[in-house]
């Protein structure tokens, strides 16, 4: 094989890829030793005699089957959390996702005609100081407050 080394350096220089990565078809090997310019090479290459290995990599496939999974709830246990909950969804994001959906459950009251614009408006303001710790906190705060 050392008579097609200068073959397969002017082949990789061509072919713009690195030595190991160059193959020759052992069927062509004599038109391979025979080729003694780039054109040469050209040529050999667009017939098929000369071609470049694909590179290798590490495949994403097994990553993209569990970013899948993680999308819907699997591999999330508490087995697999490391970090404080601040540390994996930050303070302000789960405020904002809280408030939201006491501001949308209150706003679906009003509009219903469960409750009035000033029970609405004093909700509304508790849930801004941050007194519910959920939607189903704030409810039972709004049935509480309707029994007195």
């Amino acid at each position: 094989m050392s008579q097609i080394s200068g073959q397969r350096r002017l082949a990789a220089k061509v072919l713009k890829c690195g030595l190991n990565r160059v193959w020759f078809d052992p069927e062509k090997i004599d038109d391979v030793q025979r080729a003694i310019s780039r054109e040469d090479i050209r040529n050999l290459i667009t017939e098929g005699a000369i071609a470049a290995h694909q590179k290798v990599g590490n495949s994403r496939g097994r990553a993209r089957v569990m970013m899948t999974k993680r999308s819907y709830g699997h591999r999330k246990g508490p087995g697999r959390r490391k970090g404080a909950i601040g540390s994996r969804t930050v303070s302000k994001e789960r405020w904002v996702s809280r408030i939201r959906a006491q501001r949308k459950v209150l706003r679906d009251l009003r509009e219903s005609g469960e409750i009035e614009r000033s029970v609405y408006r004093r909700f509304y303001r508790r849930a801004a100081g941050g007194q519910f710790r959920t939607v189903a906190h704030l409810k039972a705060q709004i049935e509480i407050g309707r029994a007195q």
